[in-house]
């Protein structure tokens, strides 16, 4: 069982982190879900063309693998998600495992946590820089 973490049991410096590699079936979900149907991430000959040379991953799922850390790792069960701020380094394609790592930085006003986030390929490059502002629960929530 999880154990969401309150303000007061967090400090600076606290981080977590989660691997998860990037699937055909990601790509397909992705698109049916929001529409999504860009060339670039869907039809392998176009991709074949583009600077890439093969289909990319469309950026917010790389992006979205910080969910899983902010609701059920740092601070956890409870939190919410208020903020997040990103940039993309590089492309994720179909096949990367990206691991991301959440480190708390601040604790801020009204018992708010602003963490940075950094995704990282099997390669060892940076893909992602984002930083998440999260409000975490104001007493323990288990999941």
């Amino acid at each position: 069982m999880k154990i969401g973490r309150t303000y007061d049991a967090l400090n600076v410096g606290d981080s977590e982190s989660f691997t998860r590699t990037v699937t055909e079936t990601d790509i397909q979900l992705f698109a049916g879900m929001t529409g999504d149907f860009n060339p670039i991430h869907t039809d392998i000959e176009y991709a074949k063309t583009s600077r890439f040379g093969q289909r990319v991953a469309h950026g917010p799922i790389a992006l979205s693998l910080v969910a899983y850390l902010v609701g059920m790792r740092l601070p956890g069960p409870g939190t919410i998600l208020l903020r997040q701020d990103a940039r993309y380094l590089a492309p994720v394609f179909i096949g990367d495992t990206i691991t991301v790592t959440l480190t708390v930085v601040e604790k801020a006003p009204k018992g708010r946590v602003v963490m940075d986030a950094s995704y990282v390929n099997q390669r060892g490059e940076t893909v992602i820089e984002s930083q998440v502002e999260g409000l975490p629960p104001r007493a323990p929530v288990a999941a």
